[in-house]
């Protein structure tokens, strides 16, 4: 403690003051790195949430106690990122976030216990657009959802039963194509009993009609011929552009696909009867005789007015006749086809295929590339592949043409798209880097700038005063054992002999005292029992 106290007594108040200031401000410092490195990366869990489920989810986060952060008014919500997954799964559980939107579990909050049937039906409505509204929202490009059903019950003693109808409002994220129009209108049909698809209207958040719902089924039919069309386009410029990225290489050959295809749809009905191939199928004889008697007189009949008839003689006086008759029926069975042919639309009645095709680069000996056109050998050979692959015919019309033109971009780099490589990093990623590199930026301009020049002064002795050539220093004095002192000269200096054995003197009995101390010490770890009594005593006989 006293060469402690020397030391500090050697620096100064003001040095002292320095380093511990400097101490503090250093620890402080390394003290918020570590709590900083320490302290979890915060992520967003869910965004875009309603304020009832805000609410909800921040009172499941204070229950678990899981730390939080909100973000846009409330709207975002950030949780340490390595818990994310297992906090979906958690609030997923507990029905979160309904968006606002109650679902079935509207049944398992209320008891139907005195319910009448016109608040089950409520009830019923409410969970059905509850769950239709989740599972629109679940779709990627819509954001929100809100749906609208109209159920009309059948009335006794009624006839006509009018059709339940749907109206959904929608928040997207960009512009919804007409597949995607047409699979909410599916979803939502299929899920309430007799709603056809024609009667689901939707409407997005900016009040734009994306389907009518006015029972029309002939925009319908127009949107998916013309998504039909453009996928058969797309379908085949693809396949055209891979066969020929093998043959000139990739991004140096441009197709372009139209095709006119026929949207009309027929049903034919045709009935064929083949005479040739009767065949018997019954056949009926009946016969049948007469026999009359006149009294004298000849009456003219058919059967006597017929040709070949024969009258017989009269016997007694009297005229009788006779006669027999013979009918034969045979029916047959003739052999018919019907046929019924359904033409569905999607049959081509026409396409053309316009292929440009990038020439050829070759080193002219200088280091750069000289372009060179193709032959029409090989344009030929590449329309001949076209052909094939689109499956031409020339009954139908179709067109192929293959142009060899320079290209505006050079082909110098590959196109495509490269696999993440090792140094591919994320935004996140970016700023933790950028946060660690102004912490170290600090970090060395605080060692430095402040703590190198400090120690640095700390640790440079002070000049010490030149010694005259009797032992005494210049200018100074030298302090006796009893503190006094004296000017370089006067009769009450103290020998410089005489001091040095001073100090050996005193040196060498707190060496006895040390060897004393750990004498004891020794004694008192070998002994403790008795060295506790011995202290015990002492202190009752100071008591």
């Amino acid at each position: 403690m006293d060469n402690l106290l020397q030391f500090l007594n050697r620096l100064g108040i003001a040095r002292v003051a320095a380093m511990a200031t400097v101490a503090v401000l250093m620890l402080g410092f390394f003290a918020f790195l570590i709590m900083r490195s320490q302290a979890p990366v915060m992520a967003p869990v869910y965004s875009g949430l309603s304020l009832e489920d805000s609410s909800a989810i921040i009172a499941e986060l204070q229950t678990s106690g899981i730390p939080y952060e909100l973000q846009a008014g409330g709207e975002t919500i950030l949780v340490p990122r390595d818990q994310i997954t297992t906090l979906r799964m958690q609030l997923a559980g507990e029905g979160l976030p309904s968006r606002g939107q109650v679902g079935y579990e509207i049944f398992d909050q209320q008891s139907t216990l005195g319910a009448t049937s016109f608040v089950q039906n409520i009830n019923n409505v409410r969970a059905l657009e509850g769950e239709l509204s989740r599972t629109i929202s679940s779709l990627a490009r819509v954001q929100a959802a809100r749906v609208h059903l109209v159920l009309p019950e059948r009335e006794l003693f009624q006839r006509e039963r009018r059709e339940p109808s749907a109206s959904i409002v929608v928040t997207t994220r960009g512009e919804l194509s007409s597949g995607e129009v047409r699979a909410i209108q599916q979803l939502v049909a299929s899920a309430i009993d007799g709603l056809a698809t024609t009667r689901v209207s939707l409407v997005d958040s900016t009040g734009r009609l994306l389907a009518s719902g006015n029972g029309d089924e002939n925009a319908l039919i127009a949107g998916e011929a013309s998504e039909l069309a453009m996928a058969y386009e797309n379908r085949v410029r693809t396949r055209l552009e891979d066969l020929l990225a093998n043959v000139v290489g990739p991004g140096r050959a441009r197709v372009e696909v139209n095709a006119d295809i026929d949207h009309s749809r027929s049903t034919t009905t045709s009935e064929t009867y083949d005479p040739e191939s009767q065949v018997v199928r019954s056949t009926q004889l009946r016969e049948q005789e007469s026999s009359s008697t006149d009294g004298g007189s000849e009456q003219v009949s058919v059967a006597n007015e017929l040709p070949g008839a024969t009258t017989d003689t009269p016997v007694n006086g009297m005229m009788v006749e006779q006669g027999s008759t013979t009918e034969e029926t045979t029916n047959y069975e003739i052999s018919s086809t019907t046929e019924t042919v359904v033409n569905e639309a999607g049959g081509i009645n026409r396409i053309s295929v316009a292929v440009v095709v990038d020439g050829i680069y070759a080193d002219d000996g200088n280091g750069s590339s000289v372009y060179q056109p193709r032959t029409a050998e090989e344009l030929q050979q590449i329309a001949t592949l076209v052909r094939s692959a689109i499956g031409y015919s020339e009954q139908r019309g179709d067109t192929v043409e293959v142009v060899n033109m320079q290209f505006a971009e050079r082909p110098d780099l590959q196109i495509g798209t490269d696999e993440p490589g090792l140094f591919d990093f994320t935004r996140d990623d970016l700023m933790q880097f950028a946060e660690m590199a102004v912490t170290v930026l600090i970090a060395l301009a605080l060692i430095l700038f402040i703590m190198r020049p400090l120690l640095k002064r700390v640790l440079t002795p002070e000049p010490q005063p030149l010694a005259l050539a009797d032992g005494s220093e210049q200018g100074g004095t030298l302090e006796g054992p009893d503190g006094a002192s004296g000017a370089h000269g006067g009769s009450d200096a103290v020998p410089l002999a005489e001091h040095d054995s001073r100090l050996t003197d005193a040196k060498n009995m707190g060496e006895a005292q040390v060897k004393t101390l750990r004498t004891v010490g020794a004694l008192i770890e070998e002994n403790p029992k008795q060295a506790a009594m011995i202290v015990r005593d002492w202190l009752n006989d100071a008591a």
